[in-house]
């Protein structure tokens, strides 16, 4: 319970993020639409990494 009120204290949107928000990602990297995007990382971490 320490650990996770830590995690969520960190994250720039105050939550923790969703299976499926990570699936979304993944979901459209499969799709047609992301046909044109190639050689990039693509950070999901709800703005933890910007903090």
């Amino acid at each position: 319970a320490e650990g996770r009120a830590k995690v969520i204290s960190e994250e720039l949107i105050g939550r923790m993020g969703r299976p499926e928000e990570i699936a979304n990602a993944v979901v459209w990297l499969c799709s047609e639409a992301a046909g044109f995007v190639v050689g990039s990382a693509m950070v999901i971490d709800g703005g933890q990494t910007i903090q």
